[in-house]
């Protein structure tokens, strides 16, 4: 191994490392535990795939691979948890590293051609899913800072692994001879990249919420202006956009988005979404949105004269497009499902009425 490759893996193991370190300590998050997860594999990946060792095939470097052939899932993984605010870790979610452990576990057995395509079809397929998933919210997301980063961890770390593994089913010398170092170079330079980013995610409160504090908040209706010190024209901004939603009810537009919405109040799609996540402490366009959605269908759900309607009507009338979004939504706020919800609030004895007194009734 020349000496320039080995002080590149060196260096990236460290940094790695260094991160799966303090994503431990932050552990109470589901994204730092998926990043630590995440992390170990990328370090599994640089010991693994060093050339001495590829050459020898030890029998305690399998496990490793083991590891690095599960990167690309717990990619998909991290990802998830650390920009959809929804996240709720379940089983299911380990099926794609449970099916890389044994795609990879075929293919070190049968040491033939087509079970080791079959892994790298795997990887480049878990990866495009990944980048989807960082790709397919930004356009909702109200966090600015998260918004950046969503293209250059996209861009960075899932074409990096897919880079890898092209390079890995390469048999032209000429290329394999530099395939090592570039791979290891840009394992460094992404994880000095996420170290950086790291230390500004961590002075950022708005990026580090956990989807306890998310659904907690939820549940606390939409946050209103008078609670946030705030400049006139600010307030008057929220002003139109309370009357827009309040009165006009434009939430039940069929498609309303973030640039929809910017044009009716005339300002900038960035300026709405500082404003909604700034001053409303909304994080996400779909979830702001839903609270006013949300809010006229538990008025509707409660109200015995609407005890006949449909919940589905109730719901599309809102502004929902569809019942499984609505349930989840629903679920997500009042940690009940609809149809409970409705059965409580009339089966609910009406309120006791004060005594009339013996003058009044005269």
């Amino acid at each position: 191994m020349a000496a320039i490759e080995a002080g590149l893996r060196g260096g990236g193991i460290a940094i790695l490392l260094l991160l799966a370190f303090l994503g431990w300590r932050d552990g109470h998050r589901p994204a730092a535990r998926y990043g630590v997860l995440f992390m170990l594999c990328a370090a599994a990946y640089l010991v693994e795939s060093a050339p001495g060792l590829a050459a020898i095939q030890p029998p305690w470097i399998v496990p490793l691979r083991l590891m690095s052939a599960a990167a690309p899932a717990l990619f998909q993984l991290w990802v998830s948890a650390m920009f959809d605010d929804a996240f709720r870790p379940s089983w299911w979610r380990w099926l794609p590293t449970a099916a890389m452990f044994a795609l990879t576990s075929w293919a070190l057995v049968a040491h033939r051609w087509l079970p080791w395509r079959v892994v790298e079809a795997a990887v480049l397929l878990l990866v495009a899913i990944g980048i989807w998933q960082i790709l397919r919210g930004r356009e909702t997301d109200l966090v600015e800072g998260r918004r950046r980063l969503r293209p250059i961890l996209s861009i960075g770390s899932g074409l990096a692994i897919a880079a890898f593994t092209v390079l890995a089913s390469l048999s032209a010398p000429e290329i394999r001879a530099y395939a090592g170092i570039v791979c290891a170079a840009i394992v460094v330079a992404l994880a000095t990249l996420s170290a950086i980013l790291r230390l500004g995610l961590r002075t950022d409160p708005e990026l580090v919420s956990t989807p306890a504090d998310i659904v907690a908040a939820s549940r606390n209706g939409p946050p209103t202006a008078e609670t946030v010190a705030i400049d006139p024209d600010e307030r008057a901004l929220l002003s139109r956009l309370r009357r827009l939603m309040e009165e006009e009810r434009v939430y039940r537009t069929e498609g309303l988005s973030i640039g929809a919405l910017a044009t009716r109040l005339g300002l900038p799609e960035y300026r709405l979404r500082q404003l909604i996540n700034q001053r409303l402490g909304h994080r996400n366009f779909t979830g702001f949105i839903n609270t006013y959605r949300l809010g006229e269908v538990t008025a509707a759900l409660a109200d015995p004269a609407q005890a006949q309607v449909p919940i589905l009507t109730i719901a599309l009338d809102a502004g929902f497009q569809s019942i499984g979004p609505f349930n989840r939504a629903f679920k997500a706020q009042t940690g009940m499902t609809p149809t409970d919800f409705r059965r409580q609030k009339l089966e609910a004895p009406p309120p006791d009425r004060p005594p009339i007194s013996k003058s009044a009734s005269l």
